[in-house]
């Protein structure tokens, strides 16, 4: 089985994109984060076409998260146990989905940004980290050869060679060490990073920035990833990040990253 995940930065915006990825590396499973719609707007129709059921969780312009898959779509989740809010009044935010897809369940994920270190949307994204470490570790105990992938946009760069230059993001959001602990802890609660093995870096990156040609520099960031359970990661045979997709006119600024599992 082949699943993959992409932060596509306005799924209406990218539609044609995606549906043609979708074909052209054979993917039977996306987690697609900020679709950037509400769920009637989202674009049901293309995608049952091209063969694919779809769960798509989204409650305005922002954020919006979805799982679409040709193999199946059972028990659909919106959000895990104790996922915190934002706002005020505090609100839950449209970050997680999962679904059943065969016998694994596919989570797309959004993480809060955090904004600046100094923000109290640093506060809340530590939380939401916390919160989510916490209840992966709750699943995998209950059910220690559940298969899971937690897929998507973990807006952190866990290592230094994560980053174009480790020296310009001193002071910055995704790489402090509080973010980088928060990962660390989601990883300690059962959890592997199911695609590094197979797209070593430095240099390896999952997004570049819109502004002053970081694209062509080479200076981007890797913060998407897939981390998988113990019963996941004894499947896993392959993975790559599609550069191409960052290329051209109307690009999201993040890259497809791309995961083979044996059956």
């Amino acid at each position: 089985m082949r699943i993959a995940t992409w932060n596509v930065n306005s799924i209406r915006a990218r539609l044609d994109r995606v549906i043609a990825f979708l074909d052209r590396h054979d993917v039977d499973v996306l987690a697609i984060q900020e679709t950037k719609c509400r769920d009637d707007q989202f674009p049901h129709l293309p995608f049952e076409a091209a063969g694919y059921d779809v769960a798509h969780v989204g409650l305005n312009q922002w954020n919006g998260v979805a799982v679409v898959s040709r193999v199946g779509l059972e028990d659909v989740q919106v959000g895990f146990d104790g996922m915190p809010g934002w706002g005020d009044p505090v609100d839950v935010e449209a970050r997680v989905i999962s679904a059943r897809c065969r016998e694994v369940r596919i989570v797309s994920l959004y993480v809060p940004n955090g904004r600046s270190v100094d923000d109290p949307h640093m506060l809340y994204k530590l939380d939401w980290l916390a919160r989510l470490s916490e209840s992966v570790r709750e699943r995998l105990t209950a059910d220690p050869h559940e298969q899971a992938v937690l897929m998507g946009d973990w807006n952190v760069a866990p290592l230094d060679e994560d980053v174009w230059s480790p020296e310009f993001f001193i002071g910055h959001t995704h790489v402090s060490p509080p973010e980088r602990a928060a990962f660390q802890a989601v990883l300690d609660a059962g959890l592997s990073d199911l695609t590094r093995e197979h797209t070593p870096g430095p240099g390896v990156y999952t997004y570049w920035d819109y502004t002053r040609l970081r694209f062509p520099k080479r200076q981007g960031m890797r913060i998407d990833f897939a981390l998988g359970s113990p019963a996941v990661a004894a499947r896993v045979t392959g993975a790559f990040i599609d550069r191409e997709e960052r290329k051209g006119k109307g690009a999201s600024d993040h890259a497809p990253v791309v995961l083979d599992l044996t059956d």
